[in-house]
């Protein structure tokens, strides 16, 4: 266990009342953070580059029971830019680098200066030279873009400047009817056109779920696909995987649900991963025990493996992964189940990992990156994290940390502009991009103010 538990005991005692409180007063239509509405599970796949129409809560194809589609949801962010405050004296400038995107996920810089970027209804597009190009780039598979799934993750090979290699997470339609499905990582080149060659799925998890038979989880099995992608020094990838609302299987060493993996650049297995000879547990895992991991990074100093994870009503997460590791989901959390009462165990049991930083109330915690550019240079080896839940979230928090790797403070930014920040991570140039989870979604760039 981390050296801070007792710490971290303390304090998620002190919020237990609170934190009741809080839900009754802050709680808003969203509900369950990244829950998409229940009748948002079942919906036909669509095509790659072809977007089903969007449900009353943003998700792909989502629409509330018996509540109808609600308002057409509109464009809050603004042309910008803004001059805004990062704490302690700190100003940022904050200007739009692309609008005109469908909920985007992922983000991935290009050597060229450009990017890619993932809508979640099943677009990779490209920007370049600041500008969207209008042409999707595909041909992309069928996934299942209903609720929270779709097209999620991208992330170049290390060596993409010579190999041209891209990887994108996706949830793959299964065989089990209307719903099921998994999440699955596919290797495609890109030749910096329209058109994607030599597409081939290197992983496909054994996490399929929501088709006909499947146990009955806590919400939707169309939320909760965790899906990041990040590489390590070594050359391995490392993919995340939620709980798809059905906790039992985090812990369950036969399934990939609820686990971060670890393969090589072609899908094959690790002969070090932690449980490779282990009977009964699928190869692949690294570590176990996550109930939704939204953000993964390699940490660019240490090298060491890091995420965030949502827990339910409180007890976001942010974790230092380690080989083997139980992380104790759904056997402990430092939230509680959402009808008040305890998760398993309650906040803490031997043998598994607590978080180094946790957040009571949730705040629908979402991407992760640590910053090592020196346009921010006081901000070197601070994490930061998107958040996304209505009143407790929508900004990024900067987290920093002393010498011995323990948390010291944290600082919030961009809550201003009031919208759900689905990813944040520094560009080759020293600046932080952020990318907004709406149906009009945009590029952020942030940039020191005066």
């Amino acid at each position: 266990m981390n050296t801070n538990s007792w710490r971290t005991r303390a304090l998620a005692a002190s919020w237990c009342v609170a934190l009741g409180i809080f839900v009754l007063i802050a709680a808003d239509n969203t509900g369950i953070a990244q829950q998409a509405p229940a009748g948002a599970q079942a919906g036909a796949p669509a095509r790659g580059g072809q977007a089903p129409p969007a449900g009353r809560d943003g998700a792909a194809g989502g629409q509330g029971q018996g509540r109808g589609r609600g308002p057409a949801p509109v464009d809050t962010l603004g042309a910008g830019p803004w001059d805004l405050p990062a704490g302690r004296g700190t100003r940022i400038h904050v200007s739009v680098v692309t609008k005109g995107l469908d909920h985007p996920w992922g983000i991935a810089f290009l050597p060229d200066g450009g990017m890619l970027v993932t809508e979640r209804p099943g677009r990779l597009r490209q920007i370049k030279n600041g500008v969207l190009d209008p042409t999707p780039i595909g041909p992309l598979p069928q996934m299942l873009a209903t609720g929270l799934g779709g097209l999620l993750d991208v992330s170049l090979h290390p060596r993409f400047a010579q190999n041209r290699l891209i990887y994108l997470a996706y949830s793959k339609p299964g065989p089990k009817g209307p719903g099921d499905a998994t999440k699955a990582v596919l290797r495609a080149k890109w030749d910096g056109g329209s058109t994607l060659t030599d597409v081939k799925d290197i992983l496909v998890a054994d996490a399929y779920h929501g088709g006909t038979g499947s146990p009955q989880g806590l919400g939707p099995a169309s939320g909760s696909y965790g899906s990041r992608l990040a590489w390590d020094r070594a050359g391995f990838l490392y993919v995340s995987l939620g709980d798809r609302n059905y906790p039992p299987a985090s812990q369950d060493p036969g399934s990939h649900i609820g686990k971060i993996l670890r393969i090589r650049d072609d899908g094959s297995v690790p002969a070090d991963n932690p449980f490779v000879s282990r009977p009964g547990y699928k190869p692949e895992i690294y570590s176990l025990g996550h109930r939704n991991p939204l953000g993964l990074y390699v940490h660019p100093v240490t090298g060491d493996l890091w995420s965030t994870e949502e827990g339910p009503q409180g007890g976001d997460e942010l974790n230092k992964i380690e080989m083997g590791k139980n992380y104790g989901w759904p056997r402990v959390s430092l939230g509680r189940n959402y009808d008040g009462t305890r998760v398993g165990e309650g906040f803490s049991a031997p043998g598994l990992e607590e978080p180094v930083v946790f957040w009571v109330p949730a705040i629908a915690i979402s991407g992760l990156s640590f910053y090592d550019g020196d346009k921010f240079p006081a901000w070197k080896g601070n994490a930061l994290v998107g958040a996304m839940r209505n009143n407790t979230g929508q900004h990024i928090q900067r987290v920093q940390f002393n010498a011995k790797g323990e948390p010291t403070g944290r600082e919030i930014f961009l809550s201003e502009l009031k919208q759900r920040i689905r990813e944040v991570k520094p560009g080759p140039d020293g600046f932080i991009y952020a990318i907004t989870d709406e149906t009009f979604g945009a590029v952020l760039k942030i940039e020191p103010g005066q």
